[in-house]
């Protein structure tokens, strides 16, 4: 069974913060153009007067209903998501329903037994932003007359789930997908340096929530998955995680993407010769040494989790490259993480700006592009300190932190993130928590092989399309990761940098080719099918009541 119409909330709706974005952004336009305009993205309204660089407003975009609403209280900015496929976004502004939050908390316990006693930091914020959005969906529903159509509610992350309990209670007919892309404990976890993966079969997620003093996150995201008509998750790792501390998955549904940002033919090689000159006359400035084009350019980037995605790790296995004698290459290695950033470097910022100057004397720190609020307590800075990595002139391996969000102005590159990317050789992301993994994806798409590990849904993935584990020459490398096995990880990212490193230009031609062939097997038109499992699922069951 097909919808005729969906509505999907997420907090990342038009607010771009974090990979969910996008999963969403880039799934609309094969949704929107099976079924156009009968797809509406509710997101949170967190910009207030100011206009969100994501959203074009559009009054007269469902005007009646719009007026409707306001008489209903609803503060809403209907318009289109500036995305490939511009579907019907709706943003709702939340924030009048503190007033009501006990009582709709009161609710919530009265009807599926959600504890919400021991909330704190973003629990209200986004529980409040979810009711509204079930508010908006029960609207739309009356107003449009739904009540004879196949209507799906989509809500992503514990952050929706209290408005997937609301249309659950208000409109049962309605169909309820639930996507959690990471479990509330499963992260906590992980992130609280706790071994996950061998003892996950003896964790209890009720009590580990007690422990780790989260019981009102986990709460709504129990109680969602129990009471939706279909429950779903990113990958076969966090399916696992799933059963263990929540409740079997009904469908995974693996994240795919679109590659129409990826430049192609002549535009592709311009635009990475371009990088590379970019990003090595950054080195220069910084560090005062002079790096070739053949320089082996590595990468690293994601959300600041320093041991869930790898980041101790990679710098590690950095470290012991620079002290490998089978390294004939320099290396230049960063670390693209956005930290407590201040400033742009204001030494760095003037050498960069004489295009044609070359340096031969060190910045002072020539480790950072950028100031930080936290300078003397930064992970990644400590670490590098810790090792005494401070990019001396004598190293093989530089090592830079970047660490802002490369949204083309940041002060000194002034370039997005896909435009450093394409200068890359190779990337790493030895992750310990990846449920899916967007990086390394986006990696193989611009034909950067990379590293990965069988923690992350994209490795696992990877080795299944080979049916082996998957290898550097095949695209990706995927190191086995466990509990316990840091420093082996370590070694087998430097091995691998190693052997790419050797390869012939005809070896690392193929490697690069079979990176772009397997990123066209995460093409959303081959993993949509997924989601209309989920949505045939509920469907189903929301037609049982129905009926």
């Amino acid at each position: 069974m097909k919808p005729d119409y969906i509505f999907e909330s997420s907090w990342e709706v038009c607010n771009k913060v974090g990979g969910i974005y996008t999963v969403l952004s880039t799934r609309a336009k094969t949704l929107q153009d099976t079924m156009p305009d009968h797809l509406f993205f509710i997101g949170p309204d967190c910009w207030g007067e100011k206009q969100s660089p994501f959203f074009k407003q559009d009054d007269a975009l469902l005007a009646d209903w719009q007026e409707q609403a306001r008489k209903e209280g609803l503060n809403v900015k209907v318009g289109r998501w500036d995305i490939p496929g511009q579907p019907i976004s709706i943003l709702v502004d939340f924030k009048p329903y503190f007033a009501e939050k006990d009582t709709i908390y009161a609710k919530l316990w009265e009807y599926f037994q959600v504890d919400s006693l021991h909330a704190y930091g973003d629990y209200d914020e986004a529980s409040m932003f979810s009711y509204a959005a079930g508010l908006v969906v029960e609207s739309l529903y009356n107003y449009m007359k739904l009540a004879d159509k196949k209507v799906i509610y989509h809500a992503n992350e514990w952050m929706t789930g209290l408005g997937a309990l609301y249309i659950k209670h208000q409109i049962p007919a309605i169909g309820t997908v639930f996507t959690t892309h990471a479990t509330s404990i499963g992260r906590s976890i992980a992130g609280n340096n706790k071994p996950l993966y061998e003892y996950l079969w003896a964790y209890n997620g009720d009590q580990m929530a007690e422990e780790l003093n989260m019981q009102s996150k986990h709460s709504i995201e129990k109680q969602t998955a129990y009471h939706v008509d279909c429950f779903t998750t990113v990958s076969d790792i966090t399916a696992k995680e799933c059963e263990e501390l929540i409740k079997p998955v009904d469908v995974v549904l693996p994240n795919g993407f679109e590659d129409d940002f990826v430049p192609k033919g002549a535009k592709f090689t311009a635009a990475r010769k371009a990088a590379r000159k970019e990003v090595l006359r950054l080195a220069n400035a910084l560090t005062g040494c002079q790096f070739d084009d053949d320089t082996l350019i590595i990468g690293t980037s994601g959300r600041y989790e320093f041991r869930n995605k790898g980041i101790d790790v990679f710098i590690e296995a950095m470290n012991r490259l620079n002290y490998d004698s089978r390294l004939n290459r320099q290396v230049l290695a960063f670390v693209e993480v956005p930290a407590w950033v201040g400033e742009a470097r204001e030494d760095l910022k003037e050498r960069m700006a004489d295009k044609k100057k070359v340096y031969d004397t060190p910045l002072n720190s020539p480790v950072i592009t950028h100031l930080l609020h936290n300078f003397y307590e930064d992970r990644v800075l400590g670490m590098l300190n810790n090792l005494n990595m401070h990019n001396s002139k004598e190293d093989k391996v530089k090592v830079i932190f970047v660490p802002c969000y490369l949204n083309g102005d940041d002060g000194i590159l002034n370039m997005k993130y896909y435009d450093t990317l394409i200068a890359k050789d190779i990337t790493v992301y030895p992750s310990y928590y990846e449920p899916w993994g967007y990086t390394p994806l986006e990696s193989v798409a611009f034909k950067i092989p990379c590293i990965t590990t069988d923690l992350a849904g994209f490795g696992l993935w990877a080795n299944s399309v080979k049916g082996a584990y998957s290898e550097i020459e095949e695209g990706v490398k995927t190191i086995h990761r466990t509990d316990y096995n840091y420093d082996e990880v370590a070694d087998a990212i430097k091995d691998t940098v190693i052997k790419y490193s050797a390869l012939a230009p005809a070896e690392v031609k193929k490697a690069r080719n079979a990176a772009e062939k397997l990123s066209k097997k995460a093409l959303w038109s081959e993993f949509i099918k997924y989601y209309y499992e989920a949505y045939d699922i509920a469907l189903r069951k929301a037609l049982d009541i129905k009926d």
